[in-house]
């Protein structure tokens, strides 16, 4: 199994440095991947959990690592994608990969917070729609010298498109969320699926949802890797917990039913924590898996 480290943007902490300096200590304590949260408004479950306290924005992140890093994979756990006009964001991840040497990994989802995205221009009720869009504008704007497309929400033709990503065809595309729909999702236009921790026999069911679904769309498991997200603090049954002995026979577990890559989350926002909960890791736990 590989490990990924979160960045805790999404935390509230207010020197951004206590964020940036993560990044580099978990390449070299041997971290396969960093990672970033979206959201644009402190609203909802974020209002609630940091109030205005300071979410920075995981592109920028993300391109400040990618400066300061040399093998890091670095990913969006996850974008919002009804936020972002595709295009756009097709536009700055292909910068990114370039810049970064083809290291950049999308983990997208549909996002559950109504005011935001209303904020945002986007109908609630449309997100899967607009999501599944999204995915093919930026598909087809990666991989085609002339792209052209004709949807509900977006149309072009008769333009280049540049640059195109460093990685081949395209920059991985990681399909958030547990919920059928996601899971539906990641089977027909995924590359990944990432949904977040579960009790586990819970996820086994999602597991089981999974591979149907996989098999419908004619696809195989190897085509569509599976990524969790899993915080070391929270609710009983979801969290990792803190001792590295409980962390690692939860990762074994996921592993057994089929999880290729955990991103692990200090899920605090006291920076001073965060340190000897990754330095905990590589020492006693990214050995054994």
């Amino acid at each position: 199994m590989k490990f990924g480290f979160s960045l805790a943007n999404n935390q509230g902490i207010e020197d951004v440095q206590d964020i940036l300096r993560l990044a580099a200590r978990a390449e070299e304590l041997g971290f396969d991947s960093v990672w970033a949260s979206d959201h644009v408004f402190n609203s909802g479950h974020v209002l609630q959990r940091i109030g205005d306290k300071p979410y920075y924005e995981p592109m920028t992140i993300l391109s400040y690592v990618a400066a300061t890093t040399k093998s890091v994979l670095l990913g969006t756990s996850v974008l919002v994608l009804p936020n972002h006009n595709p295009i756009n964001l097709a536009k700055t991840a292909a910068t990114l990969d370039v810049m970064s040497g083809g290291r950049l990994v999308l983990g997208v989802g549909v996002g559950a917070v109504e005011n935001e995205m209303e904020a945002m221009g986007s109908p609630y009720a449309e997100r899967g729609a607009i999501t599944d869009e999204s995915i093919q504008v930026m598909k087809e704007l990666w991989t085609q010298q002339d792209p052209s497309f004709q949807g509900r929400f977006h149309s072009f033709s008769g333009m280049k498109f540049s640059p195109k990503p460093a990685q081949n065809p395209h920059v991985p595309l990681i399909i958030g969320g547990s919920s059928r729909a996601a899971i539906r999702r990641a089977a027909r236009l995924g590359n990944g699926w990432h949904p977040s921790a579960l009790p586990l026999e819970e996820f086994s069911q999602k597991i089981q949802y999974f591979g149907e679904r996989t098999k419908t769309s004619g696809r195989t498991s190897d085509e569509i890797p599976i990524s969790v997200s899993a915080a070391m603090r929270g609710r009983e049954g979801h969290a990792l917990g803190t001792d590295p002995e409980e962390i690692l026979q939860k990762a074994r577990s996921y592993e057994e039913l089929g999880v290729q890559r955990m991103i692990i989350s200090s899920n605090t926002r006291d920076p001073d924590q965060m340190l000897p909960d990754m330095e905990m890791l590589a020492r006693e736990v990214l050995p054994q898996l």
